[in-house]
């Protein structure tokens, strides 16, 4: 069984586009993490002009890599030990409620709907340190696996 760190050190991103700073939980049904915003990324000087806020789109690339990927490598370990997985988001449907601003920490939790065929499924949802839902949805992907050696 995978542990925490391991997954991490499995994703297939690297800085600037890793968006998981942190995996505080993870098992068979769900994940949960968080990552903080840094206000010198790039996209903030032009999104929007004097009054930064963080693009949906980075916002659901945040939720997919720790609600969805995270948990899809986890999970294919779980079933496979000799196998390295990627899970390619197939779909998403997300609806945000707040903005998120530079600087701003939120923490991602996901949970299983279903992983068959090997798609994975998860409702996911994503919350300031006020507590503040900002956004939320389900997230689909399909886990590839390459056997190892």
């Amino acid at each position: 069984m995978m542990n925490k760190q391991e997954i991490l050190e499995k994703l297939p991103y690297s800085a600037p586009f890793l968006f998981v700073d942190d995996l505080l939980t993870i098992d068979e049904n769900g994940a949960t993490g968080t990552y903080t915003f840094n206000k010198d990324l790039d996209f903030y000087k032009g999104h929007f002009k004097d009054h930064p806020v963080t693009p949906g789109v980075i916002l659901t690339e945040t939720m997919a890599q720790i609600g969805l990927v995270c948990l899809g490598i986890y999970l294919s370990g779980y079933i496979d030990s000799a196998a390295s997985s990627h899970v390619m988001l197939t779909s998403t449907a997300i609806d945000f409620m707040k903005p998120v601003f530079p600087g701003e920490k939120v923490t991602v939790v996901s949970e299983k709907v279903y992983f068959r065929f090997k798609k994975l499924h998860c409702k996911v949802e994503m919350k300031n340190e006020a507590g503040d839902v900002v956004c939320k949805g389900t997230l689909s992907g399909m886990v590839t696996t390459k056997l190892n050696g």
